[in-house]
């Protein structure tokens, strides 16, 4: 491993440094006993958990001493890899890094009582012990570091496997491929989730591929007291949501407070058995939501659900219903379209839509009225105005 910082001098050691390291060296076993009791005594998650068994805390102190001692006698710093396997083991077995940071701390001022004890016992000046503080500091932190960067590294690994491993679950549950009660129940111990209860499947779109839309989502969700379990596909971010004893509502507000992702919320299902089922309901309704962003649940948007799930079929419909507009100048054509909508969106109020458009309630009618002529559609007739509808949710879900 690349040392984390400079040599210390490369200047020998004078030989009472070297005698001192020896004798030192001879007696690392019990000296890192010594300073493993005081770990034990100062730092309370080790004096507390047996995460780190007796055996393992002083060999982990053994070889810090060495490292130092050695590297002073040697005049450079040595291999740091015991700290690496430190690092490791600490973050393998659950022990903070706080914690352990604080153990190598302690240790390291028990270490120095001891090297400037054993300076006095043998005369050794004490600006020669003090030459070397700044140096054994250096080695120590070089340890601490070579430690700190094995531990994060570890934990980093391991959430990303728990991640994988996780979003693999989700999957499961969402293809309906597990129909086995007992392995369902598995699965959702695995997730947090209860195989029943008041769930909602949510999608929503992404923005770019890889790139989550909800980061952060399931914190969020957890806030509100929501167990939730994600994953990321290659056009889409799915999760399944346990609303519990908040409401489907609260669920769609801690969902948009970004307001850019294209969400669908599928209906409650009570059962797990039923995600993949809600997970259909729940893409086809994202597919209805804004292009600028927002929520969709299944059902507040019939007409624009129908149009979605009529795939190709609703869009060759489109293309005949709109089709004869297709002759028009491309601005003539847009302003009858978008007139049409807003007629649409409004409920039918040529007065309203005149308010949206900035326009007089008769240049409405008379584009209105073109309309028809061009389509063939009445308006006032309600299978033309439904096939209408259909004809331009096709033709806003072409443009998203």
């Amino acid at each position: 491993m690349t040392s984390l910082r400079p040599a210390a001098p490369a200047t020998d050691p004078p030989p009472e440094l070297r005698d001192l390291a020896t004798a030192l060296l001879a007696s690392v076993e019990a000296s890192g006993a010594v300073v493993a009791r005081r770990v034990r005594e100062r730092i309370p998650f080790y004096a507390e958990s047996g995460a780190v068994t007796e055996a393992d805390l002083v060999a982990s102190c053994v070889e810090n001493l060495r490292f130092v001692i050695e590297g002073l006698a040697a005049g450079q710093i040595g291999d740091p890899a015991p700290a690496a396997a430190t690092g490791t083991g600490r973050a393998l077995a659950g022990v903070p890094l706080p914690a352990v940071l604080a153990a190598y701390r302690v240790g390291f001022g028990a270490m120095w009582e001891q090297v400037a004890a054993e300076a006095r016992d043998r005369g050794i000046p004490a600006e020669v012990v003090l030459a070397t503080t700044a140096d054994a500091m250096v080695m120590h932190d070089v340890f601490t570091e070579t430690m700190a960067a094995a531990y994060n590294a570890t934990v980093t690994e391991r959430v990303l496997r728990e991640e994988a491993e996780r979003s693999s679950l989700v999957e499961t549950v969402l293809s309906g491929t597990v129909v086995d009660r007992r392995t369902l129940w598995e699965v959702a111990d695995l997730l947090g989730l209860p195989v029943s209860g008041t769930y909602v499947v949510v999608a929503a779109l992404l923005a770019a591929p890889g790139r989550a839309s909800l980061a952060g989502v399931e914190p969020a969700l957890a806030r509100l007291g929501c167990r939730s379990a994600w994953r990321l596909l290659p056009q889409v971010q799915v999760g399944i949501v346990d609303v519990g004893t908040t409401s489907v509502e609260r669920v769609v507000e801690a969902l948009t407070v970004d307001g850019r992702a294209r969400i669908g919320v599928s209906p409650v299902v009570d059962d797990l058995t039923g995600a993949a089922r809600a997970l259909e309901l729940a893409r086809l309704a994202a597919a209805t939501a804004p292009a600028a962003g927002g929520a969709v649940r299944f059902g507040e948007d019939p007409v624009g659900i129908a149009a979605a799930a009529g795939g190709d079929v609703v869009a060759r419909m489109a293309d005949d219903i709109l089709g004869p507009l297709d002759g028009l100048a491309e601005a003539d054509r847009y302003s009858l379209v978008e007139t049409l909508e807003v007629w649409v969106e409004v409920g039918g109020s040529a007065s309203k839509t005149a308010q949206r458009l900035s326009c007089h309630a008769n240049t409405v009618r008379h584009r209105l009225r073109r309309f028809e002529e061009r389509t063939g559609r009445r308006l006032d007739r309600p299978r033309d105005v439904a096939a209408l509808c259909l004809a331009l949710e096709a033709l806003r879900s072409r443009r998203s």
